[in-house]
């Protein structure tokens, strides 16, 4: 109730143009909850007719930006940092040949979406998923299983090669990358007895050539 000196006067109802809009806002966003809701339920329940049918939609939904990752949760929470590095061989223009340091893509990873509500899912996962999809396809000794092993390899190297190829270009040419990554154990709680080794465990993949379709368009490699 607002008053104005002595007269007390009853908040103004909406128009019925404003009660409208605020009616079909309100349907529509329970909609699209609905729908989403809907759309998750079927992706993570067990198989059934509806999502059989209409799989490639429900993926399509899903994939990249709702991408579901039960490794938090028990019985195995996923308990290891794994950080993929690259660094690059580059020919100068008088001919000599330099290698890079190496550079963690995934701590840059991390600071990109540090501070951001809403950072992409794709910005997020890409090159983990690209380096599970690598370890998926690989033997230990890094040999590729038939042909996805050979599509990993050249997804991991244009995920590389897309965001290192302009820094690295300015340095000469690049001829060969090397990628690897980094395993660290989380450690436990402070009221765990649980040992863990605070070793990291480095897996050192071999050196690949570095074509021009690898590169991206602004990454001239000269």
């Amino acid at each position: 109730m607002q008053s104005y000196g002595d007269e007390t006067r009853p908040p103004a109802a909406l128009s019925l143009p404003s009660r409208i809009v605020i009616g079909v806002a309100a349907c529509a966003g329970a909609m699209i909850v609905a729908i989403h809701l809907a759309m998750m339920f079927l992706h993570v329940a067990p198989q059934n007719t509806l999502s059989k049918g209409q799989g490639n939609l429900i993926s399509d939904y899903v994939y990249p930006e709702y991408e579901q990752n039960w490794k938090l949760f028990a019985p195995n929470p996923l308990q290891q940092n794994i950080d993929v590095q690259a660094r690059a061989r580059l020919r100068a223009p008088d001919g000599t040949t330099l290698t890079t340091g190496w550079t963690d893509l995934t701590a840059r990873d991390g600071r990109s979406i540090h501070h951001n509500p809403l950072p992409s899912h794709t910005q997020q996962n890409m090159l983990r998923r690209g380096w599970e999809f690598f370890l998926s396809s690989h033997t230990a000794q890094n040999g590729p299983l038939g042909m996805r092993g050979a599509l990993s390899e050249r997804y991991i190297r244009r995920i590389v090669a897309q965001r290192m190829g302009a820094e690295w270009a300015k340095g000469g040419r690049i001829e060969q990358m090397q990628v690897r990554s980094v395993t660290t154990a989380v450690a436990p709680p402070p009221w765990s007895t649980e040992k863990i080794s605070a070793k990291p465990m480095y897996r050192v993949l071999p050196w690949w050539q570095v074509t021009a379709d690898d590169l991206p368009k602004g990454a001239k490699n000269q």
